[in-house]
């Protein structure tokens, strides 16, 4: 059963926007975010303290080095706070806590599952599109990939699969490049922004991103559809695994949750207001398919015409 969000702004949303325009009231709701992030991965047993520390250690630096591209250039949307951090995804804090927040906020999917929620919402999508993609592909894009945690889950369902990961945060990548050498994976690391690849037209048969799309606003939401379409071959699939705004746990968040929530995500509204289907046919996609794969995410396939 799912619930409709209404697209227009109402009193509550109109309220925790005015709440998150105050700059103190944004950095305290900001921070109690972080905090019980820093919690719960504590309380399930994941050591974040103790694992940041020790990727602290590292001279990171040259791993920077090889995977900047200089040439790119940061659309401003890109250039906002993100999850907590003033300087959003473009710095070592945020790049280094990647991991150990993902398992921390995917603890709370399924009561029970704690640090292993991770690993099973990624393999909730990976089984949908096993199962509704007629192919096999041969070369895939993970688009938005951040420090590989899904690039590499890629791999192990399609060990046989040329794969290219890219993000525009060099310092995720440079985490990325470096969690590779310790798997012996073959992947190819893309600095880039999402909207204009740089990559060949027509040059894979998959293109896929895990939790992107509920951080971008809808007008470059609707370009990296465009730029998804170009990239693939005809007949190759464009799929993604996000949010469902149309999840009752989202229609039924509490004020105050939905304030810290929005305090670190500044597109939500964005993304939940967007016509997902519509977006993707008028960017040369079939009518997508669109399945619920856990009480809060969905996976969408839409298939190049």
């Amino acid at each position: 059963m799912t619930a409709t969000v209404n697209n227009n702004p109402g009193l509550a949303t109109r309220l925790v926007n005015g709440i998150l325009a105050i700059t103190p009231l944004a950095n305290l709701a900001k921070h109690q975010a972080r905090q019980m992030m820093i919690k719960r991965a504590e309380k399930i047993g994941v050591p974040w303290t103790k694992r940041v520390q020790e990727l602290k250690t590292r001279d990171w630096e040259t791993d920077l080095a090889i995977v900047q591209n200089p040439q790119v250039a940061y659309p401003d949307y890109y250039l906002k706070s993100f999850h907590a951090y003033a300087q959003g995804n473009l710095n070592w804090e945020a790049a280094l806590e990647v991991e150990v927040a993902a398992y921390a906020v995917h603890a709370g999917i399924w009561s029970g599952s704690g640090a292993k929620g991770d690993r099973l919402l990624r393999s909730s999508y990976h089984e949908i599109l096993t199962r509704e993609i007629p192919i096999t592909p041969q070369t895939i894009l993970d688009l938005g990939c951040s420090v590989g945690m899904s690039t590499f889950a890629l791999q192990e369902v399609y060990p046989n699969a040329a794969i290219t990961g890219l993000d525009l945060s060099p310092y995720f990548l440079a985490v990325a490049k470096y969690s590779s050498k310790e798997r012996n994976p073959n992947i190819n690391w893309v600095h880039s922004t999402a909207e204009a690849t740089t990559l060949p037209a027509n040059s894979f048969d998959l293109v896929t991103s895990f939790l992107m799309f509920h951080e971008l606003p809808q007008s470059a939401t609707q370009q990296i559809f465009q730029e998804a379409q170009r990239l693939l071959q005809p007949g190759g699939y464009l799929t993604i695994m996000d949010m469902n705004p149309k999840s009752e746990i989202y229609a039924k968040m509490p004020p105050y949750i939905l304030t810290l929530l929005k305090s670190t995500e500044p597109y939500l509204d964005d993304y939940f207001s967007l016509d997902i289907e519509s977006a993707l046919v008028s960017a040369g996609f079939a009518p997508p398919t669109i399945v619920s794969n856990t009480p809060r995410h969905r996976t969408i396939i839409a298939r190049k015409l």
